[in-house]
């Protein structure tokens, strides 16, 4: 009797072993936060810097772009302002752009303070965020969610850094705080109903301001609503003969489907809801999904090890192919593609491949192709620099 328990016991501990994980990662915060923590770690960064010093590419190419920026420029001038006005393809644009590259100034210059230790740029860095804090009240017009969230990726990426590594004061934390709570926060944390890169990149903001507020319900509810779209956003065969859908949105025939996903009638691995649309929104969906993947990571859950991993490794292999040149063929968005994926590629490469030893020969390609790579000016910098070929 005593043997048969004992087996059960330990038969359930193991079944409970391997179910734990899953549960973990769809469902719950982790019950300390790491920091810094949002897309980059301590150790990514302590590696990216030892490769800059000993002068090591890719690493100091990158480096040496980032410096060469605009975003670097310490003499930049914070432009914030109560009200920002952003229509569809933000026009009126009344702030749009001022805000979302005054948000990747203050990360770029995080990182520029992190890498020379040169206290100039962790205090330009506070001086922008402080900007933004002492007067920003809204975000309007149509295009507000999607600016919120682009804006709202890049300001706890510069934010953490600061807070958690810079030796000197930053005496207005608290309001930059209060700052992501009120205005950013609300803005996101519900979703969107609209194209998948939408709630991807209002994810991306309401997961890493999560972080920073170390507020674990919107952590595990902006997870759990970027679980849903991304399995809503890249089509794996598994799925079935049409792709998921997000249950709010009412896509409830094949028809409304196909029109949803661009009018493409075939589905096949690694198609995205967006790619015969264009490259360039389908890159910000894939960059979404990586950042949120690479900072649930640092949080201890491992989202890369779900279905989330494999629908960014088959997103980022078969975009990949068609932005290298392959011909698209006739079934494919009419036999023709909008390509310009952008600066997307080195997270999810870093992470599956190099971490997880998984093949990606056109993502190995295009990844390496495309080094240093930049700044898409919207949420995605310097990535080169932070993630390539990193093993931590």
């Amino acid at each position: 009797m005593r043997r048969t328990a004992l087996l059960a016991t330990v038969t359930a501990l193991v079944a409970g072993a391997l179910v734990w994980p899953a549960a973990r990662q769809a469902d719950a915060a982790p019950v300390t936060f790491a920091h810094p923590g949002v897309t980059v770690s301590k150790s990514q960064l302590d590696f990216a810097r030892t490769q800059v010093n000993a002068g090591a590419q890719p690493w100091k190419a990158a480096y040496d772009q980032m410096m060469a920026s605009k975003y670097a420029d310490l003499n930049r001038v914070p432009k914030p302002r109560a009200t920002v006005e952003c229509g569809s393809y933000s026009n009126p644009n009344y702030g749009c752009t001022d805000e979302r590259e005054d948000a990747i100034a203050a990360y770029t210059d995080a990182l520029a303070w992190y890498i020379t230790r040169d206290d100039w740029y962790a205090k330009k860095s506070i001086a922008l965020m402080d900007a933004w804090s002492a007067v920003i009240k809204e975000h309007t017009n149509s295009n507000a969610p999607l600016q919120t969230g682009w804006a709202g990726s890049s300001w706890p990426k510069a934010a953490e850094l600061i807070k958690y590594t810079y030796t000197g004061t930053w005496a207005n934390s608290g309001r930059f705080a209060t700052m992501l709570r009120t205005v950013y926060l609300p803005e996101v944390i519900n979703g969107s109903n609209s194209n998948g890169n939408w709630e991807l990149s209002m994810m991306e903001a309401a997961v890493g301001i999560s972080v920073f507020l170390e507020d674990r319900t919107s952590y595990d509810k902006a997870i759990a609503k970027f679980r849903t779209r991304t399995a809503a956003y890249v089509y794996l065969s598994s799925d079935g003969a049409l792709p998921k859908t997000v249950p709010s949105q009412n896509l409830d025939t094949t028809a409304k489907i196909v029109n949803y996903w661009q009018g493409q009638s075939t589905f096949v691995t690694g198609l995205t809801q967006e790619t015969c649309r264009d490259f360039t929104h389908t890159g910000y969906g894939i960059s979404a999904i990586s950042h949120i993947a690479e900072t649930s990571r640092i949080q201890g859950e491992d989202l890369y090890g779900t279905d989330v991993g494999e629908r960014l490794r088959q997103a980022l292999g078969f975009q990949s192919k068609y932005q290298l040149g392959e011909a698209v063929p006739s079934w494919l968005c009419g036999g023709s593609l909008t390509l310009g994926l952008g600066p997307v590629t080195e997270t999810g490469y870093n992470a599956l491949h190099n971490r997880l030893g998984i093949a990606m020969t056109n993502t190995q390609k295009l990844t390496e192709q495309n080094r240093p790579s930049g700044s898409n000016n919207l949420f995605v910098a310097w990535e080169t620099l932070t993630d390539g070929d990193n093993p931590n």
